[in-house]
């Protein structure tokens, strides 16, 4: 099976956070029949990490994650789950976020291992989308410390070096409620934070760093109220922070809540770390990737979570999606780097292992 064959299979499959388990399977009985050393981790229904490896020592671990955000077919031109090509691009959700990766990794493994090679580990997880979910679950006794984490996320093949971290923060108001007739004798929670919300949108003076670009806010989500005929007394905001070097999860909360306004009280939802991979100590892999540096993605990864799990991996995002197709609608990834991804790979993993 090519890695192209391999991508429109996991496309074919619904993914979306809950259903992750079949394509666990599916790679893992890939990886098996390879030669490598399989472990799936079901620590919620239907919800399943794998981890794989062959070696005692691995110096290099290769992952990706399974589950993807939805897709709304009514508002598709094409079925969503279509794992097909057509005019050079897989089509579905998920193909560039990330089961062209995912797919152009296993194959890399599997025909590294059958060739006789060893030093590889394989980690694929559920719930990245939501806050690396997976990779927090996985038993620290599972994984093997390696060197070099070659994370398959979409980067159009292109070698990235880190990422920002992340800070999802929830703020709750509280307001006094009233009938809907008579707002006078009440307070909107919901006002409050509908102009929380337009101030942290557009705040423009967040830090700023050479490498990372700037941190970004991004408000997610409000909830509020129990019918239009009563004044909300409590509102809920979500707020997506993206972290950069020198910036630090206090100061961004601080900043925050500053711009609320009124009194909020502020819960972290995810706090995740950036990745910073120093150029020099990577110079080889850089090499069998293809070469350039200087990229850093603004999306989390795993690795956030694995880079520490295994010993202080060092970094490397690159991937045949394209990061600009990640989430959106009629979603698509150039099936043509899908091999030269999963060739690229197979050069890491004969060199350093």
């Amino acid at each position: 099976m090519t890695a192209v064959d391999l991508a429109r299979e996991l496309v074919r499959l619904d993914t979306r956070g809950g259903g992750e388990r079949a394509a666990a399977d599916l790679l893992a009985d890939r990886l098996d029949d390879a030669g490598l050393a399989v472990t799936v981790h079901e620590t919620r229904p239907g919800r399943a990490n794998v981890v794989a490896h062959r070696g005692d020592e691995t110096p290099v671990t290769v992952t990706g994650h399974l589950d993807t955000v939805p897709a709304d077919a009514a508002v598709w031109s094409f079925d969503p789950h279509a794992g097909d090509v057509v005019d050079g691009r897989l089509r579905g959700r998920g193909s560039s976020d990330m089961k062209a990766g995912v797919a152009s990794a296993v194959v890399a493994a599997a025909e590294h291992v059958r060739a006789g090679g060893r030093g590889v580990q394989v980690v694929l997880t559920f719930g990245e989308e939501t806050g690396c979910e997976g990779a927090r679950e996985i038993p620290a006794r599972a994984l093997r410390p390696s060197g070099t984490l070659l994370v398959a996320e979409p980067t159009a093949n292109r070698v990235v070096l880190g990422h920002k971290g992340v800070l999802w923060l929830e703020l709750v108001a509280l307001g006094v409620p009233a009938h809907g007739s008579r707002p006078d004798l009440g307070h909107n929670a919901l006002v409050d934070l509908a102009r929380a919300a337009v101030r942290i949108h557009e705040h423009d003076a967040w830090p700023s760093s050479a490498t990372h670009g700037s941190t970004t806010a991004n408000v997610g989500m409000m909830r509020a109220g129990i019918q239009p005929n009563v004044v909300p007394d409590r509102a809920a905001l979500t707020v997506d922070l993206r972290l950069v070097p020198g910036d630090t999860a206090d100061a961004a909360a601080a900043t925050v809540a500053e711009l609320a306004g009124v009194a909020v009280e502020t819960e972290r939802l995810v706090e995740l770390p950036l990745i910073d991979t120093d150029p020099a100590r990577v110079t080889r892999v850089v090499e069998l990737l293809g070469g350039g540096t200087g990229q850093y993605a603004t999306y989390f990864t795993d690795a956030s979570v694995l880079a520490g799990a295994l010993g202080g991996a060092d970094t490397i995002v690159c991937g045949p999606g394209e990061p600009e197709q990640a989430h959106v609608t009629d979603e698509t990834a150039p099936a043509g780097l899908i091999e030269p991804a999963a060739e690229a790979y197979r050069r890491v993993l004969a060199a350093l292992t």
